[in-house]
């Protein structure tokens, strides 16, 4: 059965009825054909690469992308429409999953490729044929980009690439890596972005990471053995790279900061509705004080996570990613760190039934442990809220 919001009404002032109707659309998918698979994909490790081309066909794997490839041409609002509509898939693996290939592994392509790269990369994606990895964090290094080993060296028309990635979300299924190496000197001067098809002779997928959570999907190490990619697949400026990842960096932070809220909330609605319901010493166990008192404080709160990432997206929206920078990050660290606290107590509110699986509860408290990890650390949102406040900014 749906259950009302927890906070009726909240939504961006900026959407339109347009904004409204592609989130409900996509809302509608997820719940219909998406949440009630969530226990067995979760199980299995893995779901349909089918999907992709479902939500193809809803158009919404191209909304901010190049109209001349497919896509929409968009603005950010409508990625905030289609992130918490696909929330209600009720699997943050999956969700993850889909969000790399359109948040976080392609809108750099968008943004600096070249009209060849688009239509050989971009344009199928965006009608589901292929599936997008990002290829940054390395056994030695995560957020800190700067010192990742993976070489790209140049012999002849190509690129020979050696090395190898860790954590990579789609890495066992995607058909392209937009892949983080280096082409330069140490340090972030040196670093490239290239684009990796998959099927490049050399490329191996490793293990199967064993995660705690978002589980639907896989998480892989990447090895490189001499793998050949021509030079046409340098993603714009060779040792631009450090910069072009810290921009791309903006978006994949706000979707985080979406998901967490979204997370919140439906983890708010079923605590509510089941408190509802369970009774403690002859009342419903809502009813009691101490209760209702945390939903009330975490209502309030995920209202200015809300209002939060509002800002950053409006930023966000003035088409200067590096402006954004601060606000975003303020975003992830809130949302991320609140999103704990709540699946905490929402687990605790379902008392021992919280501790078991057929309930999203218990999914929810491993798969939000994710958030203030992926994207940067929240350790280092911290870090960098700090150096623009330092800088006045």
């Amino acid at each position: 059965m749906s259950v009302p919001s927890v906070v009726p009404g909240s939504q961006p002032t900026a959407w339109t009825d347009e904004h409204r109707q592609l989130r409900e659309t996509v809302k509608r998918y997820a719940e219909e054909q998406l949440a009630p698979h969530r226990h067995e994909w979760d199980k299995a490790g893995e779901f349909p690469k089918s999907v992709f081309k479902d939500l193809a066909d809803l158009g919404v794997l191209g909304i901010r992308f190049d109209e001349k490839v497919g896509g929409l041409g968009l603005d950010w609002w409508y990625t905030v429409a289609y992130v918490e509509g696909l929330s209600h898939a009720r699997n943050a693996g999956l969700v993850m999953s889909v969000l790399v290939d359109t948040d976080m592994a392609t809108p750099i392509i968008d943004e600096i490729g070249t009209p060849e790269q688009k239509e050989e990369f971009l344009a199928p994606l965006i009608r589901g044929e292929k599936v997008a990895a990002l290829g940054v964090s390395e056994p030695g290094c995560g957020s800190d980009v700067a010192a990742i080993r993976t070489t790209a060296k140049k012999d002849g028309g190509d690129y020979v690439i050696n090395g190898q990635k860790t954590f990579i979300t789609n890495g066992a299924f995607a058909d392209f890596v937009t892949l983080a190496v280096r082409t330069g000197d140490e340090g972030h001067g040196g670093i490239s972005l290239v684009l990796f098809p998959t099927n490049t002779p050399g490329f191996t997928v490793g293990r199967k990471l064993d995660k705690l959570g978002t589980r639907a999907v896989d998480s892989c190490e990447l090895h490189f053995d001499n793998c050949r990619i021509p030079q046409r697949y340098l993603l714009g400026q060779e040792n631009a790279g450090f910069y072009y990842v810290m921009t791309n960096f903006q978006g994949e932070r706000l979707v985080a900061s979406l998901t967490a809220n979204m997370g919140m909330e439906l983890s708010l609605q079923d605590a509510i509705a089941y408190g509802k319901e369970r009774k403690a010493f002859g009342r419903p166990i809502s009813n009691f004080q101490v209760w209702k008192h945390k939903f009330a404080e975490h209502i309030t709160a995920l209202e200015a996570s809300r209002a939060l990432t509002w800002l950053a997206v409006e930023r966000l929206n003035g088409g200067n990613p590096q402006a954004a920078t601060k606000l975003v990050s303020q975003s992830k660290l809130f949302a991320c760190d609140l999103a704990q606290k709540v699946a905490y107590d929402c687990l605790q509110f379902h008392g021992g039934y919280g501790f078991i699986e057929e309930y999203d509860i218990a999914r929810q408290f491993r798969d939000v442990r994710l958030l203030p990890i992926g994207g940067g650390t929240a350790e280092v949102m911290k870090e960098i809220i700090w150096k623009w406040t330092e800088m006045g900014l």
